[in-house]
């Protein structure tokens, strides 16, 4: 009886998805290699690529090799890459004034990349917690109790002038000083340079996703713990509305993009800014975000390509305008196959 039964429909949505022509004919949201940036770790010396061993497939690069990454990265059509350098503990102190140095190890990156490919964007991050032998993104206050964000802004608006001066695209505050934004637009507006865009970590949250970061560049070691706590500065990831607030505030003092980090856990947020602002979108799909899709694929668990792809087509779905990931050159050598 039951194989005779037929429905009166008008409506049969699986219609359009009978054949790959025709799925692909009414398909919404598409990924592409310039969809993507690829943060890039940078470290002194001649020692070969160094991987880290809580993100499979990601290296930390002497400044040869990087320059051979960044190549390769644009020859696959990825438009942009941000840098972050792991220093040598010797040249951390607690005021990370190595940030400040006009020979600095990711000032000698950036200006390396630029010229071996001017085209490519290149997009350095503004915080001190590479620099800083306790791993805050600021200098702490004098009873040590919380980082003082005002001297901290301060800093920050001297190193994007540093960074600009070596020939950077877009300088990103990753820190999440109040009026960072600000000072730094105006810091660079007086310095001559106008030109050089702010990416402005707008909504980052206090995230348990950060541990391989951390341990890439050194400032989870620096710290003495993995687990430091920057609940005072990162936004409380219970919170929804806040980020609407931060993302407006660095629109109003000059940011020309907006990002949301992380990404996969914070679709909403994505969606929310979209919503809020004309201003582009950018967001970070994190270490952990990464780390935790290759140990699960490494045990069986998971299809690493599926879920790769779909991580990152649900964060563009979201509403991103670019999407920053370790799976940059992987996607983009996925998508010109």
């Amino acid at each position: 009886m039951a194989e005779n039964f037929k429905l009166d429909l008008a409506h049969r949505p699986r219609r359009v998805r009978r054949t790959a022509s025709l799925r692909a004919m009414v398909e919404e949201t598409v990924l592409r290699p310039a969809d993507f940036i690829a943060p890039l770790f940078v470290v002194e010396g001649r020692s070969p690529p160094d991987e880290i061993k809580s993100m499979p497939g990601v290296y930390r690069l002497n400044l040869v090799d990087l320059v051979k990454e960044c190549l390769a990265l644009h020859k696959l059509g990825v438009p942009a890459v941000a840098l972050f350098p792991k220093l040598d503990p010797k040249l951390k102190d607690d005021e990370g004034t190595h940030a400040l140095n006009e020979d600095t190890l990711v000032l000698r990156a950036v200006r390396a990349v630029k010229k071996a490919v001017p085209a490519l964007t290149v997009i350095t991050d503004v915080a001190l917690d590479p620099y800083t032998t306790h791993g805050h993104d600021g200098v702490l206050t004098a009873a040590r109790d919380d980082v003082d964000n005002d001297r901290t802004v301060g800093i920050l608006a001297r190193m994007a002038v540093l960074q600009a001066r070596a020939g950077v695209d877009l300088v990103a505050p990753s820190d999440m000083m109040d009026g960072r934004v600000g000072g730094i637009r105006r810091a660079l507006d007086g310095a001559g340079f106008t030109g050089t865009g702010i990416l402005a970590y707008s909504a980052k949250y206090n995230s348990a996703y950060y541990g391989p970061f951390r341990d890439a560049v050194g400032s989870a070691q620096a710290a003495g713990t993995r687990l430091l706590s920057k609940a005072t500065y990162q936004m409380n990831p219970a919170n929804r509305r806040e980020a609407i607030t931060e993302a407006l505030l660095d629109e109003a003092e000059g940011a020309d993009m907006l990002m949301v980090k992380p990404a996969g856990l914070y679709l909403d947020i994505i969606r929310d800014l979209r919503e809020a602002t004309r201003k582009p979108i950018a967001a970070y799909q994190i270490s952990g975000e990464y780390a935790q899709i290759h140990a699960a694929a490494r045990l069986g668990w998971l299809d690493l390509a599926r879920c790769r792809h779909e991580s990152l087509l649900a964060i563009k779905r979201a509403g991103a305008d670019v999407i920053l990931t370790y799976f940059a050159r992987d996607m983009a050598t996925a998508l010109r196959t």
